[in-house]
């Protein structure tokens, strides 16, 4: 396979939270930074479409997050709101107060738990392509949140990432990001990133009692035809929180691949200050 990865920034390991953990640093040297983490089973090259138009409003750091993409994982971290509590450290960690969130897939819940948790931390948020409620999971989702722990243990995780990222998306990675895709599922990756999915039917409730606390405009983008997290998902978001509305785009559930340009501007765009006309009562889709 080639193995010249695309351009994504300054790729590095530090540890956070006693993890170490891969992130990519990159774009303005001013502004209040963007934190952009790992969708599943992917990693931060699935952003390699949109953060050249994210890094032209602001500086940013888009992470693997534990048990995803090339991070080491710990079982304590594998839920929604044990992620949170690392996101908070995370930004400890790199010396960030005030910042944006950008968390589609498995990082818009912790995203959304984190904003609920420290307000003082996010400017903004945006989110989407994540689940937030089992019965409105769809497609595979439904199957990988009720499988029993072991399920994929001795399959090869990393043959399970790439047949998905294959199927799912419409715009094939190149060969050097699916062998990133790969690794980061191989082995028994993927049985251990499972957990977090898992511990769905435990955490989702929750969001119901915590996303009256979100105090930060919030953006859900999210991929109209998308046949894992249908967009009633993030409707139930528009519904719950105080300043949100949901746009969706053309495109399935690997959205920043399926549609990078519209992704990318659509981010852009609100961080670079669309955020800040949203107004105090919920925006319709």
């Amino acid at each position: 396979m080639n193995s010249v990865l695309p351009d994504i920034g300054k790729v590095s390991h530090v540890e956070i939270d006693d993890v170490n953990i891969r992130i990519a640093t990159g774009g303005r040297s001013d502004g209040i930074p963007v934190v952009i983490t790992s969708p599943w089973p992917e990693s931060i090259y699935a952003f390699r479409g949109i953060l050249a138009a994210i890094g032209s409003v602001a500086p940013y750091v888009a992470i693997d997050l534990p048990g995803f993409g090339m991070s080491q994982g710990r079982s304590d971290l594998m839920s929604p709101t044990g992620m949170a509590r690392f996101l908070t450290r995370a930004a400890r960690k790199l010396g960030i107060t005030r910042m944006h969130g950008v968390g589609p897939d498995v990082g818009a819940l912790a995203m959304l738990f984190a904003a609920a948790d420290r307000p003082d931390l996010f400017e903004s948020l945006v989110v989407g392509s994540g689940a937030t409620k089992v019965e409105l999971a769809a497609g595979g989702l439904v199957d990988l949140i009720a499988s029993p722990k072991g399920a994929f243990a001795g399959q090869q995780g990393g043959d399970l990432a790439v047949g998905f990222v294959t199927a799912a998306s419409a715009n094939t990675p190149p060969p050097s990001v699916m062998e990133d895709y790969w690794h980061s599922s191989s082995a028994e990756r993927f049985e251990q990133a499972t957990n977090f999915v898992r511990s769905y039917s435990d955490e989702l409730p929750l969001l119901d009692e915590i996303l009256s606390r979100i105090e930060a405009p919030v953006l859900v983008l999210a991929g109209r035809q998308d046949a894992i997290v249908p967009p009633a998902n993030g409707q139930l978001l528009v519904e719950g929180i105080g300043r949100c509305r949901q746009v969706l785009l053309d495109g399935g559930h690997l959205i920043w691949e399926d549609a990078a340009g519209e992704y990318g501007a659509g981010v852009a765009n609100w961080i670079g200050g669309e955020y800040e006309k949203l107004g105090s009562t919920p925006s319709p889709v």
